[in-house]
Protein backbone atom coordinates (compact mmCIF):
# COMPACT_ATOMS: atom_id res chain seq x y z
CA UNK A 1 0.00 0.00 0.00
CA UNK A 2 1.04 3.45 -1.00
CA UNK A 3 2.67 5.77 1.96
CA UNK A 4 -0.39 8.60 1.12
CA UNK A 5 -3.28 6.17 0.93
CA UNK A 6 -2.17 4.96 4.44
CA UNK A 7 -1.93 8.15 5.72
CA UNK A 8 -5.33 9.19 4.55
CA UNK A 9 -6.76 5.83 6.01
CA UNK A 10 -5.02 6.83 9.66
CA UNK A 11 -6.40 10.24 9.89
CA UNK A 12 -10.26 8.38 8.50
CA UNK A 13 -9.94 6.30 11.23
CA UNK A 14 -9.09 9.17 14.50
CA UNK A 15 -11.85 11.24 12.88
CA UNK A 16 -14.30 8.68 12.19
CA UNK A 17 -13.85 5.68 14.52
CA UNK A 18 -13.76 4.48 17.84
CA UNK A 19 -9.86 4.64 17.99
CA UNK A 20 -9.65 5.78 22.12
CA UNK A 21 -9.13 3.74 25.14
CA UNK A 22 -10.96 2.36 27.32
CA UNK A 23 -8.74 3.18 30.33
CA UNK A 24 -8.08 6.55 31.33
CA UNK A 25 -4.79 8.40 31.20
CA UNK A 26 -5.02 9.18 34.71
CA UNK A 27 -6.13 12.87 34.69
CA UNK A 28 -9.22 12.72 36.76
CA UNK A 29 -7.83 11.15 39.47
CA UNK A 30 -5.26 14.23 39.98
CA UNK A 31 -6.77 16.99 42.39
CA UNK A 32 -5.52 20.52 41.77
CA UNK A 33 -5.76 22.28 45.60
CA UNK A 34 -7.86 25.02 45.03
CA UNK A 35 -6.47 28.43 46.80
CA UNK A 36 -9.68 30.32 48.26
CA UNK A 37 -7.44 33.52 48.57
CA UNK A 38 -5.31 33.45 45.47
CA UNK A 39 -4.08 37.50 45.82
CA UNK A 40 -3.60 37.65 42.04
CA UNK A 41 -5.25 39.74 39.41
CA UNK A 42 -6.81 36.67 36.88
CA UNK A 43 -6.20 39.25 33.97
CA UNK A 44 -2.15 39.53 34.68
CA UNK A 45 -1.56 35.98 34.48
CA UNK A 46 1.23 34.41 32.39
CA UNK A 47 2.04 31.31 31.42
CA UNK A 48 5.12 31.17 28.87
CA UNK A 49 7.92 29.68 29.12
CA UNK A 50 10.93 28.50 26.52
CA UNK A 51 10.73 25.54 24.44
CA UNK A 52 13.37 24.74 21.82
CA UNK A 53 14.73 28.13 22.12
CA UNK A 54 11.55 30.21 21.97
CA UNK A 55 9.04 31.56 23.87
CA UNK A 56 6.04 29.72 24.02
CA UNK A 57 2.49 28.86 25.79
CA UNK A 58 3.17 24.84 27.51
CA UNK A 59 0.32 23.32 25.52
CA UNK A 60 1.84 21.39 22.62
CA UNK A 61 -0.58 20.59 19.28
CA UNK A 62 1.86 17.20 19.48
CA UNK A 63 2.09 15.33 15.47
CA UNK A 64 -0.64 14.57 13.65
CA UNK A 65 -0.35 14.10 9.45
CA UNK A 66 1.14 15.02 6.86
CA UNK A 67 1.93 13.38 3.19
CA UNK A 68 -1.43 13.66 1.48
CA UNK A 69 -3.41 15.99 0.06
CA UNK A 70 -6.07 16.79 2.66
CA UNK A 71 -3.36 17.11 5.43
CA UNK A 72 -2.17 20.43 3.68
CA UNK A 73 -5.05 22.26 4.57
CA UNK A 74 -4.76 20.93 7.90
CA UNK A 75 -1.26 21.89 8.30
CA UNK A 76 -1.86 25.18 7.42
CA UNK A 77 -5.11 25.73 10.10
CA UNK A 78 -2.89 24.20 12.32
CA UNK A 79 -0.09 26.41 12.09
CA UNK A 80 -1.80 29.28 12.10
CA UNK A 81 -3.84 28.30 15.21
CA UNK A 82 -0.58 27.54 16.69
CA UNK A 83 0.91 30.85 15.63
CA UNK A 84 -2.14 32.86 16.87
CA UNK A 85 -2.24 31.08 20.57
CA UNK A 86 1.67 30.49 20.80
CA UNK A 87 1.37 26.70 21.03
CA UNK A 88 4.64 24.43 19.64
CA UNK A 89 3.25 22.52 16.84
CA UNK A 90 4.07 18.85 15.88
CA UNK A 91 4.04 17.59 12.29
CA UNK A 92 3.37 14.48 11.42
CA UNK A 93 5.51 11.27 10.14
CA UNK A 94 7.82 13.37 7.27
CA UNK A 95 8.12 9.57 5.77
CA UNK A 96 6.72 10.94 2.57
CA UNK A 97 8.41 13.98 2.50
CA UNK A 98 11.81 11.74 2.58
CA UNK A 99 10.08 9.14 0.22
CA UNK A 100 9.45 12.09 -2.73
CA UNK A 101 5.77 11.95 -2.78
CA UNK A 102 3.89 15.13 -1.15
CA UNK A 103 5.72 17.60 0.90
CA UNK A 104 3.49 20.52 0.99
CA UNK A 105 1.39 19.62 3.87
CA UNK A 106 5.11 20.32 5.61
CA UNK A 107 6.07 23.66 4.88
CA UNK A 108 4.14 25.23 7.15
CA UNK A 109 6.30 27.68 8.19
CA UNK A 110 5.10 30.95 6.74
CA UNK A 111 2.14 30.15 8.73
CA UNK A 112 3.57 30.00 12.06
CA UNK A 113 7.38 32.35 11.70
CA UNK A 114 7.27 32.28 15.56
CA UNK A 115 6.56 29.15 17.73
CA UNK A 116 8.71 25.97 18.02
CA UNK A 117 8.01 24.25 15.18
CA UNK A 118 8.96 20.02 15.83
CA UNK A 119 9.37 17.31 12.68
CA UNK A 120 8.70 13.82 13.00
CA UNK A 121 10.61 10.69 11.58
CA UNK A 122 10.48 6.60 12.99
CA UNK A 123 13.08 4.42 13.61
CA UNK A 124 12.76 2.55 10.29
CA UNK A 125 13.25 5.28 8.27
CA UNK A 126 16.49 5.94 10.82
CA UNK A 127 17.24 3.00 9.37
CA UNK A 128 17.05 3.46 5.49
CA UNK A 129 18.24 6.61 5.43
CA UNK A 130 21.49 8.98 6.66
CA UNK A 131 21.09 11.49 8.97
CA UNK A 132 22.31 13.68 6.32
CA UNK A 133 18.77 13.21 4.52
CA UNK A 134 16.71 14.03 7.87
CA UNK A 135 18.82 16.93 7.94
CA UNK A 136 17.78 17.73 5.02
CA UNK A 137 14.05 17.75 6.12
CA UNK A 138 15.39 20.10 9.31
CA UNK A 139 16.55 22.65 6.37
CA UNK A 140 13.60 22.67 4.41
CA UNK A 141 10.81 23.11 6.87
CA UNK A 142 12.83 25.15 8.95
CA UNK A 143 12.06 23.20 12.08
CA UNK A 144 13.66 23.53 15.67
CA UNK A 145 13.65 20.32 16.35
CA UNK A 146 13.09 16.73 15.14
CA UNK A 147 10.95 13.86 16.84
CA UNK A 148 11.73 10.30 16.99
CA UNK A 149 8.46 8.26 17.11
CA UNK A 150 9.06 4.73 19.03
CA UNK A 151 6.09 3.06 18.28
CA UNK A 152 6.92 -0.80 18.24
CA UNK A 153 3.10 -1.43 19.29
CA UNK A 154 1.67 0.25 16.03
CA UNK A 155 4.43 -1.01 13.74
CA UNK A 156 3.83 -5.01 14.98
CA UNK A 157 -0.08 -4.80 14.46
CA UNK A 158 0.06 -2.92 11.46
CA UNK A 159 -0.09 -4.83 8.03
CA UNK A 160 2.47 -3.63 6.49
CA UNK A 161 4.38 -2.52 9.60
CA UNK A 162 8.47 -1.92 10.22
CA UNK A 163 9.01 -5.03 13.27
CA UNK A 164 12.78 -4.95 13.66
CA UNK A 165 13.34 -2.25 16.24
CA UNK A 166 17.12 -4.22 17.12
CA UNK A 167 19.20 -1.37 16.39
CA UNK A 168 16.81 1.50 17.77
CA UNK A 169 18.66 2.86 20.67
CA UNK A 170 21.86 2.84 18.33
CA UNK A 171 20.26 4.83 15.37
CA UNK A 172 18.90 7.21 18.16
CA UNK A 173 22.28 8.09 19.36
CA UNK A 174 23.80 8.45 15.77
CA UNK A 175 20.90 10.92 14.90
CA UNK A 176 21.40 12.83 18.99
CA UNK A 177 25.38 13.40 17.47
CA UNK A 178 25.00 14.63 13.98
CA UNK A 179 21.41 16.30 13.77
CA UNK A 180 21.38 20.31 14.20
CA UNK A 181 18.52 20.83 16.31
CA UNK A 182 17.52 18.90 19.54
CA UNK A 183 16.24 15.63 19.28
CA UNK A 184 12.71 14.66 20.91
CA UNK A 185 11.56 10.99 21.65
CA UNK A 186 8.05 10.38 21.56
CA UNK A 187 6.00 7.28 22.20
CA UNK A 188 2.88 7.20 20.08
CA UNK A 189 0.29 6.51 23.13
CA UNK A 190 1.65 3.43 25.02
CA UNK A 191 4.13 5.23 27.36
CA UNK A 192 7.44 5.64 28.48
CA UNK A 193 8.71 4.28 31.17
CA UNK A 194 12.00 5.19 33.44
CA UNK A 195 14.38 2.61 32.36
CA UNK A 196 13.45 3.45 28.32
CA UNK A 197 13.92 7.46 29.34
CA UNK A 198 16.93 6.37 31.03
CA UNK A 199 18.46 4.57 27.79
CA UNK A 200 17.27 8.04 25.81
CA UNK A 201 18.77 10.35 27.93
CA UNK A 202 22.75 8.46 27.94
CA UNK A 203 21.79 8.33 24.02
CA UNK A 204 22.05 12.21 23.59
CA UNK A 205 17.70 12.94 23.38
CA UNK A 206 16.95 16.62 24.56
CA UNK A 207 13.20 15.29 25.67
CA UNK A 208 10.63 12.81 25.54
CA UNK A 209 7.21 12.72 24.75
CA UNK A 210 6.07 10.15 26.86
CA UNK A 211 2.60 9.98 24.82
CA UNK A 212 1.01 7.51 27.26
CA UNK A 213 -2.08 5.36 27.02
CA UNK A 214 -5.96 7.13 27.67
CA UNK A 215 -5.76 8.94 24.45
CA UNK A 216 -5.82 8.00 20.56
CA UNK A 217 -5.00 3.97 20.82
CA UNK A 218 -3.14 3.52 17.60
CA UNK A 219 -3.51 -0.08 18.18
CA UNK A 220 -7.16 0.31 17.18
CA UNK A 221 -6.57 2.61 14.64
CA UNK A 222 -4.54 -0.19 12.97
CA UNK A 223 -7.12 -2.93 13.73
CA UNK A 224 -9.43 -0.51 11.75
CA UNK A 225 -7.16 -1.62 9.04
CA UNK A 226 -6.87 -4.54 9.51
CA UNK A 227 -4.34 -5.30 11.59
CA UNK A 228 -3.52 -8.39 13.79
CA UNK A 229 -3.49 -9.83 16.38
CA UNK A 230 -6.09 -8.99 18.86
CA UNK A 231 -5.80 -8.03 21.53
CA UNK A 232 -3.63 -5.50 22.62
CA UNK A 233 -6.40 -2.52 22.65
CA UNK A 234 -5.34 -1.53 26.07
CA UNK A 235 -2.00 -1.82 25.91
CA UNK A 236 0.02 0.54 27.44
CA UNK A 237 1.50 2.96 30.03
CA UNK A 238 -1.17 5.62 31.52
CA UNK A 239 0.00 8.78 31.00
CA UNK A 240 -0.11 10.28 34.53
CA UNK A 241 1.70 6.88 35.65
CA UNK A 242 4.27 7.87 32.85
CA UNK A 243 5.29 10.79 33.73
CA UNK A 244 5.26 10.29 37.81
CA UNK A 245 8.01 7.30 36.60
CA UNK A 246 10.29 9.53 33.87
CA UNK A 247 10.22 12.59 35.72
CA UNK A 248 13.67 14.19 36.60
CA UNK A 249 15.38 12.21 33.87
CA UNK A 250 15.02 14.11 30.62
CA UNK A 251 12.45 17.64 30.27
CA UNK A 252 8.79 15.92 29.83
CA UNK A 253 6.08 16.78 26.98
CA UNK A 254 2.87 15.12 29.21
CA UNK A 255 0.92 13.99 26.24
CA UNK A 256 -1.41 11.06 25.99
CA UNK A 257 -5.44 11.50 26.78
CA UNK A 258 -5.15 15.58 27.44
CA UNK A 259 -8.46 16.72 27.26
CA UNK A 260 -8.46 19.86 28.26
CA UNK A 261 -6.53 22.94 29.67
CA UNK A 262 -7.08 21.76 32.96
CA UNK A 263 -5.66 18.24 32.09
CA UNK A 264 -2.76 20.07 30.34
CA UNK A 265 -2.06 21.55 33.96
CA UNK A 266 -2.25 18.98 35.85
CA UNK A 267 0.71 17.48 33.42
CA UNK A 268 2.98 20.14 34.34
CA UNK A 269 1.82 19.73 38.10
CA UNK A 270 3.04 15.73 37.98
CA UNK A 271 6.78 17.27 36.07
CA UNK A 272 6.18 17.66 32.80
CA UNK A 273 7.32 20.79 31.47
CA UNK A 274 4.91 21.10 28.62
CA UNK A 275 1.40 19.33 27.73
CA UNK A 276 0.56 17.88 24.61
CA UNK A 277 -2.27 16.56 23.14
CA UNK A 278 -3.48 15.87 18.90
CA UNK A 279 -6.80 14.13 18.30
CA UNK A 280 -8.90 16.82 20.04
CA UNK A 281 -6.81 19.18 18.08
CA UNK A 282 -7.56 17.22 14.44
CA UNK A 283 -11.64 16.90 15.30
CA UNK A 284 -11.94 20.10 16.22
CA UNK A 285 -10.72 20.78 12.84
CA UNK A 286 -12.97 18.69 11.21
CA UNK A 287 -15.82 20.71 13.40
CA UNK A 288 -14.27 24.14 12.37
CA UNK A 289 -13.58 24.91 15.71
CA UNK A 290 -9.96 24.81 15.85
CA UNK A 291 -9.98 28.27 17.28
CA UNK A 292 -12.63 28.15 19.51
CA UNK A 293 -11.26 25.28 21.25
CA UNK A 294 -7.35 26.37 21.39
CA UNK A 295 -8.33 29.27 22.87
CA UNK A 296 -10.83 27.60 25.45
CA UNK A 297 -7.85 25.47 26.49
CA UNK A 298 -5.74 28.04 27.02
CA UNK A 299 -7.99 30.10 28.95
CA UNK A 300 -8.76 27.29 31.17
CA UNK A 301 -5.07 26.50 31.79
CA UNK A 302 -4.94 30.45 32.96
CA UNK A 303 -7.99 29.78 35.31
CA UNK A 304 -6.40 26.63 36.54
CA UNK A 305 -3.32 28.87 37.50
CA UNK A 306 -5.03 31.11 39.05
CA UNK A 307 -7.41 29.29 41.58
CA UNK A 308 -4.13 27.62 42.47
CA UNK A 309 -2.37 30.59 43.59
CA UNK A 310 -0.11 30.80 40.33
CA UNK A 311 0.53 34.13 38.68
CA UNK A 312 3.31 32.68 35.87
CA UNK A 313 4.97 29.62 34.61
CA UNK A 314 7.33 29.09 37.61
CA UNK A 315 4.90 29.23 39.89
CA UNK A 316 2.68 26.41 37.72
CA UNK A 317 5.45 24.02 38.21
CA UNK A 318 5.54 24.00 41.73
CA UNK A 319 1.67 24.18 42.02
CA UNK A 320 0.11 21.72 44.76
CA UNK A 321 -1.41 18.50 43.97
CA UNK A 322 -2.57 15.41 45.21
CA UNK A 323 -2.96 12.54 43.25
Amino acid sequence: MGIKKRKGEHIEAVLKKDVEYEKSAGFECVRLLHNALPEIDCSSVELKTTFLGKKATPLMITAITGGFERAVDINKQLAETAEKYGLPLGLGSMRPMLEGAEEKSYLVREHCPSIPLVGNIGIAQLASYPVERVEGLVSKAELDGMAVHLNPLQEVLQPEGDKNFSKALELVEELCEKLSVPVIAKETGAGINKEVALKLKEAGVSWIDVAGAGGTSWSRVEYERGGSPAGFEEWGIPTVTSILMCKGTLPLIGSGGVRSGIDAVKAIALGAEIAGASRPFLLAYDYEKLDEMAGEWVEQMKIAAFLTGCKNYGDLKKIKHAI
